[in-house]
C-alpha cells in the first residue's frame, strides 16, 4: 500500500497526508489557533479590564460608575464608554462631601452646646474650656442694662 499512484508526482511536499492518516499541518495549525485565540483573548480583556484595575488601586469614590461603563463598552462595543471610564479612572475628582459633612457635624455639635444651658447653670463656659452659650455670646443690650 505504500506505493504512489501512477498520475501522482514523483515528489510530493511533505505536508500533504497519505490516504486514511492524519493530517499532521491541519493538528498544528488548528492548536496554533487555538492558543493565539487564547493568548489575544486574555490581552483583550485584561486590556479592558485597565479602568477597574486602576480604580481599585487608588482606592476611587466612583469605582461603580467606572465599572459600569467599562462593562457597557464591552458589550455594546462603543469605546466612548471605555475612554469615559480610563479618564474617570485616570482624574481625580476633589472629594467635595467630606469637608462640607465635617462642617455641618460641626455647626450641629455647636448649636447642641449654645442651647444646651443657661450661663447661670452651667457657670463660665471659658473657664470650663468649652464655647460660650447663646446667653453668653449675645451682646447686651440697652433693654438689659437697665
Amino acid at each position: 500500500m505504500d506505493t504512489i499512484h501512477a498520475l501522482a508526482p514523483e515528489h510530493l511536499p511533505r505536508f500533504i497526508a497519505s490516504p486514511g492518516g492524519s493530517d499532521p499541518l491541519f493538528t498544528v495549525v488548528v492548536w496554533l489557533l487555538v492558543i493565539l485565540l487564547m493568548v489575544v483573548g486574555n490581552l483583550y480583556l485584561k486590556l479592558h479590564a485597565l479602568p477597574e484595575r486602576m480604580a481599585h488601586r487608588q482606592n476611587n469614590t466612583q469605582l461603580q460608575f467606572i465599572t459600569v461603563l467599562a462593562l457597557l463598552a464591552l458589550f455594546t462595543h462603543n469605546n466612548i464608554f471605555w475612554v469615559a471610564a480610563l479618564l474617570l479612572a485616570v482624574v481625580r475628582l476633589p472629594d467635595f462631601s467630606t469637608p462640607i459633612n465635617s462642617m455641618a457635624d460641626s455647626l450641629t455639635k455647636l448649636a447642641g452646646q449654645l442651647e444646651a444651658g443657661s450661663p447661670k447653670e452651667t457657670g463660665s463656659s471659658l473657664e470650663n474650656g468649652s464655647l460660650p452659650t447663646v446667653a453668653e455670646a449675645r451682646p447686651e443690650t440697652d433693654k438689659e442694662k437697665d
